[in-house]
């Protein structure tokens, strides 16, 4: 018979293991990302900008769901870095553009290795990682349409 303390205990709960496995492999990013001087968060912010090219901050931040208020510095230590310019059209001062520096674009061959640096950072079958990255995916697109 159920208790009426189980929905809150931490072994019930789907968030708990989400948080922790996100938590730790994010730190586990974090020597592979030395060599390049990033954070884990710079890192995701490069990857769409390798992958896509220029785009406004909120274009950015809609991709990688992170808020004005944290995107803006991590995009300040980036264009510190000389790895992004942001730049202001003269067509509408209230809007963001980023690009890729020449810089930026250079660091991206140095980038291909992390991915190989972190396989097996999680020890599951090919399949069932697939199927993780598949239900993740799916819950975060559900959780942006709310």
């Amino acid at each position: 018979m159920p208790g009426k303390y189980d929905s809150i205990r931490l072994s019930n709960q789907l968030c708990f293991p989400l948080y922790a496995c996100a938590k730790e492999v994010v730190r586990q990013y974090r020597k592979p990302l030395e060599a390049l001087g990033l954070t884990y968060t710079q890192y995701v912010v490069m990857m769409v900008l390798w992958e896509h090219g220029g785009m406004t901050e909120g274009e950015l931040g809609k991709r990688v769901h992170l808020d004005s208020g944290t995107l803006a510095p991590l995009l300040k230590r980036l264009e510190k870095q000389g790895y992004l310019r942001r730049e202001r059209p003269d067509s509408d001062e209230r809007r963001l553009y980023l690009c890729l520096t020449e810089a930026g674009e250079a660091l991206k061959d140095r980038a291909i290795e992390v991915p190989n640096a972190m396989r097996g950072c999680i020890d599951l079958p090919e399949e069932e990682l697939y199927q993780l990255k598949y239900l993740l995916d799916k819950a975060l697109m559900q959780m942006d349409m709310e």
